[in-house]
């Protein structure tokens, strides 16, 4: 039976098969009975009080009743909870901590269509949680939930100031102003719509917004991260020194430059590391990234003297190497950046505050910083209908993958990764060259779609 979290919580379909009502409410009831008993660090110890619980969404038209159905389920368990309402999901989990709260929950589908949503958990402190204790939220499911009557039931409460109290901790975060900056911020008509142009305009800058109507059913429609041609043109039209975009629950941020040009996940940590690193803030001058990082991003690290920590895919592993080496610097390529100092997770608004506040300390431009590294070419092809989990044991792949490796000569290099959730096996090249990355994918897949066929 397929495991019914993912990587980032539950996700799906809302109101079709999984994602629904009754299954938010039940959900809540079982991590009701879990969640109190775990510490940050997996371990368990009974909480003195009642558990209290913070609840946030981002603006999806699915969110209000699954969030209705969260809230029914936990304070019918006996968990007091505080209704944060509308904010991004690194803002609950600062909420979390800030509020003393036993966990938190958001409901989000992050940057998938609307459509969609997923309900994640934060454990006490505003941790993500480990393997098994979603294992046991998911065991729980199948007992009787506990139903507690008279003045034991849960209290809920709107937690009116959370998005005042996430501004204010942003705010301390910024270690330059960024006064005489133009940006523009597309916040995907998502959670951030509203706090992400606050921040910024309180921090000094002159703020341009697109991308912030949310009326429940555009979230990541046309804007934000995974759409950037619309913020591309509002920064030429405005003559902004950068612009910034973050998906439907701001928990990424990827920028633009003056010109228009994309600075992705890896320069934006290249940039973040370099000044973290000259501040002496960058923990054993590491930066932790995950395979999928470009190896231009390693080369250039090596050569500024930054170590770089590889992991699997996901900013859950991620996180979990930095907190095991007490690292302070973290991310994925995709935007997903994560600062232990300031948060617990990707928070795409306080990566996009501090790459701007480095623009305005360097006095240089945002594309000069990202010549920090050199990208090199990097071709991804997705191989549908095979055998994934024979990808380590097939003999003639691992020699082929072997053989084209070798021919690069430190000049590229190869990936080949088995998909979570179907029959598919990635095939992620880097080479000089386009055309030489091109080439070395196709051959690699072919021998994929020969040697692992159903």
């Amino acid at each position: 039976m397929a495991r019914l979290f993912g990587t980032d919580g539950v996700r799906g379909l809302a109101n079709g098969d999984v994602i629904t009502a009754d299954f938010a409410l039940r959900l809540a009831q079982a991590a009701a009975r879990v969640l109190p008993e775990v510490e940050a660090d997996g371990s368990e110890d009974g909480p003195a009080r009642r558990p209290r619980a913070v609840v946030g969404r981002d603006p999806r038209a699915s969110g209000e009743f699954l969030s209705a159905a969260v809230v029914a389920g936990l304070a019918s368990a006996g968990v007091d909870v505080l209704d944060a309402g509308v904010l991004p999901t690194p803002a609950v989990a600062y909420l979390t901590a800030d509020a003393d709260a036993d966990f938190g929950v958001m409901l989000s589908a992050s940057h998938n269509a609307m459509p969609d949503n997923g309900i994640k958990f934060f454990a006490k402190g505003g941790h993500k949680l480990p393997d098994a204790v979603e294992d046991a939220i998911e065991a729980a499911m199948a007992d009787t939930p506990a139903r507690p009557t008279g003045a034991d039931i849960g209290r809920v409460s709107q937690m009116e100031d959370g998005g005042a109290r996430y501004v204010r901790h942003l705010l301390r975060a910024i270690p330059h102003p960024l006064d005489g900056l133009v940006v523009v911020i597309d916040a995907a008509h998502g959670a951030a719509s509203a706090v992400s142009p606050e921040i910024f305009r309180l921090a000094g800058a002159e703020v341009h917004v697109i991308g912030a109507s949310p009326d429940g059913l555009n979230i990541n429609d046309g804007y934000g991260s995974t759409h950037l041609e619309q913020l591309q043109a509002a920064v030429r039209e405005h003559g902004a020194d950068l612009g910034v975009a973050h998906d439907g629950d701001a928990d990424r941020c990827l920028a633009v430059d003056a010109q228009g040009e994309v600075v992705d996940g890896d320069q934006i940590m290249g940039i973040l590391a370099l000044a973290m690193k000259e501040r002496g803030v960058l923990a054993d001058d590491t930066l932790v990234a995950t395979v999928m990082s470009n190896l231009g991003l390693l080369q250039a690290m090596e050569a500024a003297g930054v170590t770089v920590r590889q992991t699997g895919v996901g900013d859950r592993y991620v996180l979990e190497e930095m907190r095991r080496g007490s690292y302070t610097l973290g991310g994925e390529q995709s935007g997903h950046v994560i600062m232990l100092e300031h948060g617990t997770t990707g928070d795409g608004v306080l990566t996009g505050l501090l790459l701007a506040s480095r623009v305005a300390e360097s006095g240089k431009t945002l594309a000069e910083l990202a010549t920090v590294m050199t990208r090199l070419p990097q071709v991804l092809l997705n191989v549908k209908g095979v055998d994934k989990d024979r990808v380590e044991t097939c003999t003639p792949l691992q020699d082929a993958v072997a053989q084209e490796t070798a021919a690069l000569d430190g000049s590229g290099r190869v990936l080949l990764r088995k998909s979570g959730t179907e029959p598919v096996v990635r095939v992620m090249v880097e080479a000089a060259t386009e055309e030489q990355a091109e080439q070395v994918a196709e051959r690699l897949a072919g021998v994929v779609r020969a040697e692992l066929a159903l």
